[in-house]
């Protein structure tokens, strides 16, 4: 007799971790690659960040456990970082340090929702927010973001419809797009939300990221709102694996005692070494220009058949490439570029299972020489397949 399998076995891979994983092994193969397929700094963390971690690792009670919802210091520094950067005091023992935002979002899901219930979220987006709403038996309702809408969902069509969800998760900036949403519009969701007693999931993983004024947080707007955000994308942590939240007062009770039953804790000596991160903002900010001048070249560098209607990526670090004149098989030509050029990029329909079939997700986190070397072989591939 067979054994039981869960249905979790239907739930898509997550496409740019798939990619990552072929670029990996044909590197190791010594193949020469230009990964253009995550968002990972190319950047070390802050050094002061590593000179904490190496300060720590003597410490007996270093190696420990935390509490559930994270270090009292490193969440009180948490606070403080909402003050400095959006002039909003936040309590402290509202915040809880996850084992990256990832788990954030499960913990939100569980403590806001309950099986059945529906959350909106705009596509093209991050594919684990869905996958993982499948996971727990939540139903995803997607909410198309096209360009032209400027890559917003159309809040007021979901009101017409009288399909209102009961929760609605968006990011600004956003992946795959690039999309930062202004001031005003976010205080717009966040007054629809509450007026129709929608719960927000805001992810903010890519603050600190934009080319243009600083975005405000939900909290600005909103109390009911649930925040994610991060260490890896701003903070270039990503292989730490921390990330924190921002709970209603409703839901914090629930939050921490997930958080004790999914993880225990996240990890102590990551935590301590995190603490630092908050004063490097000098540091950390220096990378942006870098960041924009990628953007730049391969806005400038990419014939305009390969860039299409693309999203305007005025933050975080991708470039949402309509590549329709080429193919409406993402996933084939992701795969021809990365054999044939070493060039690897994450397929559109890893963001959007319809509308991604013609769009590519470029990745320019990287160091600008290798962007320089993408932009050089791609350009070269497709002169050869225009012949």
């Amino acid at each position: 007799m067979a054994l039981k399998i869960s249905q979790a076995r239907e739930i898509p891979a997550f496409l740019a971790m798939q990619v990552m994983k072929r670029a990996n092994e044909m590197q190791a193969q010594g193949v020469d690659l230009v990964h253009l397929e995550i968002g990972q700094p190319s950047t070390p963390p802050p050094a002061a960040v590593l000179t904490a971690l190496a300060a720590s690792l003597p410490q007996t009670a270093s190696h420990g456990y935390s509490v559930g919802m994270g270090l009292p210091d490193l969440r009180q520094r948490v606070s403080v970082h909402y003050q400095d950067w959006y002039h909003r005091p936040v309590d402290w023992q509202r915040i809880a340090i996850t084992p990256g935002s990832s788990l954030g979002f499960a913990i939100a899901f569980i403590s806001a929702f309950d099986k059945g219930d529906r959350i909106a979220i705009a596509t093209p987006g991050y594919p684990a927010y869905l996958n993982l709403m499948l996971a727990l038996g939540i139903t995803p309702q997607l909410l198309p973001a096209r360009a032209e809408q400027n890559w917003m969902p159309d809040l007021d069509a979901l009101v017409a419809s009288g399909d209102i969800p009961d929760g609605l998760l968006l990011a600004s900036p956003a992946n795959p797009t690039g999309v930062v949403m202004r001031d005003d519009e976010l205080e717009a969701v966040c007054r629809w939300c509450d007026k129709h007693g929608v719960r927000l999931i805001m992810d903010e993983i890519y603050h600190g990221l934009t080319f243009g004024a600083r975005t405000q947080t939900a909290l600005a707007y909103t109390n009911s709102a649930i925040i994610i955000n991060s260490f890896s994308k701003y903070f270039c942590m990503t292989g730490w694996r921390l990330g924190w939240m921002v709970l209603p007062e409703d839901l914090v009770p629930t939050a921490e005692i997930l958080a004790q039953n999914m993880y225990i804790s996240a990890a102590t000596i990551n935590q301590l070494g995190a603490i630092a991160a908050f004063d490097c903002y000098d540091e950390l900010d220096q990378h942006i220009p870098r960041y924009q001048e990628n953007r730049d070249l391969l806005c400038r560098g990419l014939p305009a058949e390969f860039l299409g209607n693309y999203a305007p990526s005025d933050g975080a670090f991708y470039l949402y490439a309509d590549v329709s004149a080429f193919t409406d098989d993402s996933i084939a030509f992701a795969d021809r570029i990365l054999a044939e050029t070493g060039v690897a990029i994450t397929p559109g329909v890893d963001f959007d299972g319809t509308e991604g079939r013609t769009h590519l997700r470029l990745s320019y986190a990287g160091a600008t020489g290798d962007i320089k070397r993408a932009v050089q072989r791609l350009n070269d591939w497709l002169a050869i397949q225009q012949r």
